[in-house]
């Protein structure tokens, strides 16, 4: 039986890159409840976070829109409150929304309050824009202004808030739920010390492409970085066991993702924006028993950001809105169609901010492409990068001007051109989508952070 309306439990990390999960092969961290739920969900292998940064992958994840379309292509600018979002489908089809922990589309100051009207559809509500610290986490309840903490490490407090909210929901009628962690986004070393204890810097194995005078932070940061991530895993065990409990599991489509990944010291590069696969490549599990069946199935096909909604929106019976960009992949993991709708990803960076900023740290605008092989990707310039994913998995050498590859670097760019002729990117410099927003610009050249 395939019932409509499942039930949606839509859970999210920040900032954790595919390659930091024991499943996809990490031989550091201890990772056995996401081990178990992606032996047991369809496990797309191959997800990319195409713009890989905070707030524009959050506004495409909702809208199923490209950064440049729906105008959240830095972070702290406002998301459309009159967009077709994801939860607004929901929420016109008769389930009851909720959105727990980190929202960063509100673009009024990362403490400030969010009043219903500009995050709207969400039913339940206990959020903030954005805190990195994470053991005095503040967040407002609905519609009341009054500032909130979070009782010690918030991703303990608000997962144990998602679990009360499942029980009060459970046979109520289909609910969308949104639970959405600040962690393992930096500062590393904050996680509980019972976590950090797992973790010693110098038995730490680095990634190869971690060069000699990078590795020594790496190693500390990485150490931190696996505590956050062993507490995510002990709390998306405790989820599960809440929808067992409550009767629900058959009925419950069960997604985990993240917005982006990390750099954490490879090629020599901290945090995110960036093309290498430890910035774009980012979990994505399934698992929804009554449509995939108990056991799982790993999907190595492309698939972007702007593709979850549609396909999600798809997999719980529900039209998919008008203006989306995204692909649906819903029919081909039913098995309808036997090709998956794209054999390629986007990857692009539209204004380079933060750690990535152009003034400040070398930053570049630029779009690229990830196919199942090959990672290339343009500058304003010409182009950049070309690395050959199949026998040069860390990306070691840039085969970009090497006459072996000139085909294939040609028909990349071709396809790339095609790419962004279909979804109608200008490719502009950073400033000028800057410009046309109306978006305020600090002494950095880019959008300032509000308190």
């Amino acid at each position: 039986m395939n019932p409509s309306n499942p039930n949606l439990i839509f859970v999210f990390a920040d900032q954790l890159r595919l390659q930091a999960l024991g499943y996809a092969g990490d031989p550091n961290v201890h990772t056995p409840n996401l081990d178990w739920l992606a032996s047991h969900s369809v496990n797309f292998t191959h997800a990319i976070s195409g713009c890989p940064v905070c707030s524009p992958a959050r506004a495409s994840l909702l809208t199923g829109q490209y950064p440049d379309r729906h105008g959240v292509f830095v972070n702290d600018v406002n998301l459309n409150p009159k967009a077709n979002t994801l939860q607004k489908a929901f929420k016109e089809a008769g389930y009851t929304t909720a959105y727990i922990g980190k929202w960063h589309l509100d673009g009024h100051g990362r403490t400030a309050y969010i009043p219903p009207e500009r995050r709207p559809y969400f039913d339940y509500w206990k959020a903030l824009e954005c805190t990195h610290d994470y053991n005095h986490s503040y967040y407002y309840e609905g519609s009341d202004p009054t500032r909130r903490l979070w009782d010690g490490y918030d991703v303990i407090a608000q997962t144990r808030d998602a679990q009360r909210y499942i029980e009060n929901q459970a046979g109520k009628g289909p609910f969308f739920l949104v639970l959405s962690w600040g962690t393992p986004h930096n500062p590393y070393e904050t996680a509980p010390e019972r976590f950090r204890r797992m973790y010693d810097p110098q038995k730490i194995h680095l990634r190869p492409n971690v060069p000699p005078e990078a590795q020594a932070q790496a190693r500390v940061d990485l150490a931190g970085y696996y505590a956050h991530i062993s507490a995510l895993d002990e709390m998306i065990g405790e989820l599960l066991g809440t929808i067992r409990k409550t009767g629900i599991e058959e009925n419950t489509l069960f997604v985990f993702w993240s917005d982006h990944g990390d750099m954490l010291g490879s090629q020599g590069q901290q945090r995110k924006q960036r093309p290498w696969e430890e910035s774009i490549r980012v979990p994505l599990l399934l698992r929804y028993p009554a449509c995939f069946g108990g056991e799982g199935k790993t999907v190595d096909c492309l698939i972007n950001t702007p593709d979850i909604p549609p396909t999600l929106l798809t997999l719980c019976h529900l039209p998919v809105p008008s203006g989306m960009d995204g692909l649906d992949y819903a029919p081909y993991l039913l098995g309808y169609i036997n090709t998956p709708p794209a054999e390629e990803a986007m990857i692009a960076c539209y204004h380079p901010f933060g750690e990535f900023n152009a003034y400040q740290h070398g930053g570049v605008e630029y779009r690229g492409l990830r196919t199942r092989r090959y990672t290339y990707a343009r500058t304003l310039q010409g182009a950049w990068l070309l690395y050959d994913n199949e026998t040069d998995p860390y990306q070691m050498k840039n085969l970009i001007g090497d006459p072996a590859y000139a085909n294939i670097q040609q028909e990349l760019e071709e396809r790339l051109r095609r790419k962004l002729a279909e979804i109608g990117d200008e490719f502009l410099p950073g400033l000028e989508y800057v410009r046309r927003r109306g978006y305020p610009l600090d002494e950095t050249g880019t959008v300032p952070i509000l308190p």
